[in-house]
């Protein structure tokens, strides 16, 4: 049984549900609780999947309802604070490639740059990673050796616990990860952590960074070979690519530049047999589960089993409206938010993708130029997810609510971006290596050889990512690295709340730590700025 359908024991036939866990919206220093003591749960050695999953669906799912009833974090709509949908929003959102057409609370702040640290958008997602967090510390504790002798837990099924805990502790580094790039630092909790006893404390960004890396450099040795464990789950080429994003991001988040390990790590994922899918449209197709060997790690969707308001539902759903025909995306309506700015269209040849296949707009009744972030017809909408398979049909889910395209966290693509990024700052490797790796992604991306370059510099890299990963939620962490994030050098329609776009203050490289949890916590220090 793969990941994929797993979720369907986790929420709906409930082999978790004596795993209750509470919200902890506003309460950090409170670890998950139970109505029912671990030791009930964790006796059984065939629940273990089923928590593991949890922990997987927690990037997918708000709680242990489909349709995101009854969310682990409280305190937002359990749609609104799923956390691919945060995380989407958090990094695409305040850059060039989206804006959105809803005025819901603080939404406009986020495009706008003008946040502040009572922002409940912000909130959602910084009590989503730590809530994953805590649910992994549980696992992981709960599946000592120790423990999983004194249950008589022994021979091949505590190897295959021990497998377990040791994917749950990367799904907690990669957690840990999206907190050094989107807060900085912030409390710190392991599975060694005393539940309950006192707020946990802090951590700063560059003590942060070794801990990711420590427990990344562990575990590459311990997780199955690249490509033999089930799809969605992580293996050591997911470690591989974690740290090749944590050192190509090294130099920001503690001012020393590690390029050379992030292309030798690139290099690891790039060597491990995975190779592009063959049409670039098809990685985002509701059945982009097949067939696909370019897949590195993906958060699973299942119209029928994983049905949420957020993930890709969002991302398809929110990005139809206007003249677009829902049915063309295997939805049954548009909800008229997500476009692109003109930023992002000018990177393409032309905004149909009849030459560039990766550049798809809707243009037919759109306006390039934004005047007004509230009208959906200002902006043009990126034609790239949609939940329909490779043969036109649509997803699972026949009422057109929830879809089954996989969102790719992962892929080897980023592999070649990042090889060739480190390359030219000055990380070692092979110029041409990494030239050749660029026009493998623009053969797929033209059909042809027309598209092929005979030199790259850092400008076209940044350029090539967005070409290649727009609305992956790699956009934010890749201005921030190229200082253009709030620089005055590089604008975009409403950037800082201006419609030419302005240069806004260097500290928004960091979202702020909630008031709610520095209230609640002593230890914890804001980030400059808030």
């Amino acid at each position: 049984m793969t990941l994929r359908y797993i979720n369907k024991i986790v929420y709906t036939a409930g082999i978790t549900a004596a795993f209750f866990l509470t919200s902890c919206e506003g309460d950090l220093d409170r670890m998950p609780e139970t109505e029912v003591t671990s030791a009930s749960v964790y006796a059984d050695f065939s629940n273990y999947k089923g928590v593991l999953a949890k922990i997987y669906a927690g990037l997918a799912m708000s709680g242990q309802e489909g349709g995101d009833g009854n969310p682990d974090v409280g305190g937002i709509d359990g749609g609104t604070s799923n956390y691919l949908r945060q995380y989407f929003q958090m990094q695409e959102l305040p850059t060039d490639e989206a804006i959105i057409a809803w005025n819901d609370g603080s939404l406009p702040d986020i495009h706008n740059m003008t946040w502040s640290a009572n922002n409940e958008f912000i909130r959602a997602m910084y009590y989503r990673i730590y809530y994953q967090i805590a649910v992994a510390n549980e696992f992981i504790r709960e599946t000592s050796d120790e423990k999983l002798a004194s249950r008589n837990i022994t021979g091949q099924n505590a190897e295959v616990s021990k497998l377990y805990r040791n994917e749950a502790r990367f799904m907690r580094a990669l957690s840990y990860f999206h907190s050094i790039d989107l807060f900085g630092n912030g409390p710190f909790v392991t599975e060694a952590t005393e539940v309950g006893v006192t707020p946990p404390p802090r951590i700063d960004r560059k003590s942060l960074f070794v801990y990711i890396e420590t427990e990344l450099k562990d575990l590459e040795n311990l997780l199955k070979d690249p490509r033999t464990n089930e799809y969605g789950r992580a293996d050591k080429a997911a470690v591989w690519m974690l740290l090749s994003k944590l050192y190509l991001n090294a130099e920001v988040y503690t001012g020393q530049p590690r390029y050379s390990d992030a292309r030798v790590y690139a290099e690891k994922v790039i060597n491990a047999g995975y190779s592009l899918m063959a049409n670039y449209g098809d990685l985002f197709l509701a059945d982009n589960n097949i067939g696909n060997n370019e897949a590195v790690f993906s958060v699973n969707f299942d119209g029928q089993h994983t049905r949420t308001f957020g993930g890709t539902t969002y991302i398809i759903h929110g990005s139809v409206g206007g003249s677009m025909n829902p049915g063309q995306f295997g939805i049954n309506s548009g909800w008229g938010g997500l476009r692109s700015t003109k930023n992002l269209v000018n990177l393409f040849p032309d905004p149909n993708g009849n030459l560039d296949k990766r550049g798809k707009f809707h243009s037919d009744g759109q306006n390039l130029e934004i005047s007004n972030v509230f009208s959906f017809t200002d902006g043009y909408p990126l034609i790239k997810f949609k939940n329909v398979k490779k043969d036109g049909s649509q997803g699972s889910d026949t009422t057109g609510d929830f879809v089954d395209t996989d969102f790719p966290m992962f892929r080897l693509a980023e592999a070649y971006l990042i090889y060739a990024e480190a390359v030219l700052r000055g990380g070692g490797g092979s110029n041409a290596t990494a030239i050749q790796y660029i026009n493998q992604l623009r053969q797929r991306a033209y059909g042809n050889t027309s598209g092929n370059v005979s030199s790259i510099n850092l400008d076209f890299i940044l350029d090539e990512r967005a070409r290649e990963l727009s609305w992956e939620a790699a956009r934010r962490s890749d201005l921030i690295r190229f200082g253009k994030f709030t620089s005055g050098s590089y604008l975009w329609p409403f950037k800082g709340g201006v419609k030419d776009g302005k240069a806004v203050e260097g500290y928004r490289a960091l979202y702020p730590i909630p008031d709610s949890d520095l209230n609640a916590n002593p230890n914890l220090i804001q980030n400059p700025g808030y």
